[in-house]
């Protein structure tokens, strides 16, 4: 064990650095970095023998449950790459590299998953006793750009681009010099790891050879924005279920073998990675998305989701009987009549009357782009309390309605049935007048009982073609002031190819209002600027390469003013864009 002086370690790649970086490399944190000591070489086949051949493989106490769990699963006996080649017991093993099977290579480090690395870690404790106050880990993150070659460290790459050496040097070059490594393909496999010269604080095989596991989950850097071109690379896995790997191995080449590489995988997945030991007497300064490491992360990773879904239902503001009189009123503007209570308090040739209806004129502007009738079937997406599935229904067969809400789809379903709803009018502070909904002319109860109205989730369209009885496909789809309301618009999107049918139109209406609080930045489909050329990125541009992408052609564009009332005198004005797309 070779002993490190700590510092403070600054991680992030710059914005104007003149090479292809993913989303998550982009971005700052400073890491405060205890005093640690890491092993000279990564942890060996050889060493790894030990073991294996000690029991490690049966032994519970060595594995996190997760680790446990897999190891059962998948019958681990020893790594994936050895071969058993003797009787059995006798621990005599060959290794399958790329291209063959060849006599065990004692002096290579081992290619293992995380869970067998903090195995390993856990009976070399359990064997050498503490070293230091804490027990045997694996490095972390800012822990490897400490022992990285100072020539070729974050800090030289940022004063000059030619210390991030994949910048100037081919794979034939990489083994040459000082600082020579196996990386960027230098050579097809391992190598003894000793082979190399070691970095300015006696470590070998700090960069290449093979990745090496650390204690972070995949984790973002701060003022990190998801790039556009690929939105999903890097937030789907921070989830606390990918740790990251650092270094690059024989293989890696680009960006996978930069100084400012910054890559991950799922704890039981190979990627030609191995580990070198690592005690301190502070704890490992890792990131971690949930308390702890991947031991039991699973269960707080669980009870987060769970203590998440129980804040949604209870904050959610569309349950609110407020927000319920507000989208009755929106939705049947008609109500009040009897009251003598006009929607918007008349006030001459300005009055904004043409801002009422929305719901309707969105049903009739599907109408009227005509989709082709194949089995005159619609879908309402974030129907609300129905006013547009109503109007929906005196034009098609069967109108399938769904909301997130449940306080509005259970009055939807109650005007249905041909209960008469009542709600409150605001007029002036906490004066409201009590006024019944009237439904728009033509809608009976023949045109009520087309409707299936159910509650659901827009980012569940996909699994409702399997899982949802009768839900079928559709010649229109509306989406209503939803898009950017969703958690994940891209899961409603990518499900319109499953429930379009071929010439079926989807009517999409926005003010592409986005907001953190529904939506997380990384998820906009625009309203930000490109975090690399600063170009500003527009909802609109980006939702025409989507559909066109997934095969529609765009058949309409207009801009569609809604108006909702607070009370009497205060309302809001809203310009939605309203397109219409057409299935090929």
């Amino acid at each position: 064990m070779v002993p490190v002086e700590g510092r403070a370690v600054h991680l992030g790649k710059p914005l104007d650095f003149p090479s292809y970086g993913w989303d998550n490399e982009y971005g700052e944190r400073t890491v405060e970095v205890p005093n640690f000591q890491a092993s000279k070489y990564m942890i060996t086949n050889g060493e790894f023998w030990q073991f294996v051949a000690e029991g490690g493989y049966r032994n519970k106490e060595y594995w996190c449950d997760d680790g446990w769990a897999w190891r059962q699963y998948r019958n681990m006996k020893w790594p994936f790459f050895w071969k058993p080649l003797g009787p059995q017991g006798s621990h005599e093993y060959g290794l399958r590299t790329i291209f063959e099977e060849i006599p065990m290579q004692w002096d290579w480090p081992v290619d293992c998953t995380y869970y067998e690395s903090k195995a390993y870690c856990r009976w070399k404790t359990s064997k050498d006793g503490l070293l230091m106050s804490k027990p045997y880990r694996v490095l972390t993150e800012a822990e490897h750009q400490i022992i990285r070659h100072s020539e070729h460290n974050l800090d030289s790459a940022r004063s000059s681009s030619s210390a991030d050496k994949v910048m100037t040097t081919s794979g034939m070059d990489f083994p040459l010099g000082e600082t020579g490594a196996n990386l960027n393909m230098a050579y097809s496999s391992h190598n003894p790891v000793d082979f190399f010269n070691p970095s300015q604080t006696g470590h070998n095989d700090t960069v290449g050879n093979a990745w090496e596991w650390t204690e972070d989950h995949f984790n973002p850097l701060k003022n990190f924005e998801a790039h556009h071109v690929y939105d999903d690379f890097s937030t789907p896995c921070f989830d606390g279920k990918h740790s990251m790997i650092v270094g690059g191995s024989f293989m890696s080449t680009g960006d996978e073998a930069s100084v400012f590489a910054r890559f991950h995988f799922r704890p039981h997945f190979l990627q030609h990675s191995g580990f070198r030991l690592v005690v301190s007497d502070e704890d490992a300064p890792a990131t971690h998305l949930y308390h702890g490491s991947f031991a039991g992360q699973a269960a707080a990773r669980d009870e987060t989701s769970v203590d998440e879904a129980n804040d949604t239902k209870t904050n959610n503001v569309y349950e609110s009987d407020s927000l319920l009189s507000m989208y009755l009123g929106l939705h049947f503007p008609l109500s009040g009549a009897n009251e003598e209570v006009d929607p918007i308090l008349n006030h001459g040739t300005n009055t904004p009357n043409h801002g009422l209806r929305f719901p309707q004129r969105v049903a009739a502007l599907l109408c009227s782009l005509k989709p082709a009738r194949t089995n005159n079937r619609v879908l309402d997406v974030g129907c609300a309390v129905g006013g547009s599935s109503f109007e929906l229904a005196k034009s098609f067969d069967h109108v399938e309605a769904f909301d997130f809400s449940g306080n509005f789809v259970a009055a939807a379903k109650r005007m249905q049935s041909g209960e008469q709803l009542t709600f409150q009018i605001p007029i002036e502070g906490d004066i409201y007048e009590e006024v019944s909904v009237v439904q728009e002319p033509g809608v009976d109860a023949t045109v009520m009982n087309k409707i299936h109205f159910f509650q659901g989730d827009a980012c569940s369209l996909s699994e409702y073609t399997e899982t949802k009885e009768g839900f079928g496909t559709f010649d229109g789809v509306i989406l209503s002031n939803l898009l950017c309301r969703l958690p994940d618009p891209m899961t409603c999107l990518t499900a319109m190819p499953q429930i379009v049918n071929e010439g079926g139109v989807v009517v999409m209406v926005t003010p592409f209002t986005w907001l953190e609080e529904f939506t997380p930045r990384s998820k906009w489909l625009g309203g930000f600027h490109d975090p690399v050329s600063q170009e500003p990125m527009y909802s609109k541009d980006k939702l025409k390469e989507i559909m066109e992408e997934l095969g529609f052609d765009k058949i309409h564009e207009e801009q569609m003013p809604l108006v909702i009332r607070e009370h009497r005198r205060k309302y809001q004005y809203i310009i939605s864009e309203a397109t219409g797309w057409r299935k090929k």
